[in-house]
């Protein structure tokens, strides 16, 4: 597959030929569902508590007795059916962690990027920095590409210049090459990657063994 790369001012440049094994790979629907149910696991705190009627502060004391009042009978006021009692089954805190298997995030990436690579949701950019690391001069470039809607920009490297112009632009994610997650990928409407991030991508996904 040809790609076209453009300037930072949006001008046509050149063309590039991307490697099929990353860019050129059918949808697999399953597997992208999978990595991004994954993902969104592993980022919930899962600090939600509840107490039981064990735990609830409150007099041990039956309210009345058992018999004669014509009321139903009731143990104590920690109940789970009175009012300020415990709870039945409430949540605790707990680890919604999990992995999957590594070759089955990677083929997910894979196929996120081939799916946007064959949608022309993917932009190829000359490699560019922001020297002055100032939000309005990264905005000047990002114009050109998308307007205003979700977009991702694919790093060939940590540029904690880039990074820090990139903080206070509302809908923009920035990922390194080989830190891409499904979830922002996935729902980027428009993805931007630098020319040196796409030959790393390429390197770095090209086989299915785990990259060092």
């Amino acid at each position: 597959m040809e790609k076209k790369v453009y300037s930072t001012s949006g001008k046509e440049l050149r063309t590039i030929t991307l490697d099929d094994k990353v860019f050129g790979l059918p949808v697999n629907d399953d597997v992208i569902y999978y990595a991004i149910t994954n993902e969104l696991a592993n980022k919930r705190v899962g600090t939600a508590c509840t107490k039981t009627r064990a735990e609830v502060h409150g007099s041990n004391a039956k309210p009345y007795n058992q018999k004669g009042t014509g009321n139903a009978r009731r143990g104590d006021k920690k109940s789970p059916i009175t009012v300020g009692g415990g709870t039945i089954f409430g949540p605790k805190p707990r680890d919604f962690s999990y992995s999957i298997p590594k070759k089955e995030k990677r083929l997910a990436l894979k196929t996120i990027l081939s799916s946007h690579a064959q949608g022309d949701r993917l932009t190829i950019v000359e490699d560019f920095t922001v020297e002055s690391g100032k939000t309005k001069d990264l905005v000047a470039i990002l114009k050109n590409f998308a307007k205003d809607e979700r977009t991702v920009l694919i790093l060939k490297d940590d540029d904690a210049k880039v990074k820090q112009a990139a903080r206070n632009i509302k809908n923009l994610t920035f990922l390194s090459y080989n830190r891409l997650n499904a979830h922002d990928l996935f729902y980027g409407r428009k993805i931007i990657a630098l020319e040196s991030a796409v030959k790393n991508l390429s390197d770095f996904y090209a086989d299915d063994k785990e990259a060092k």
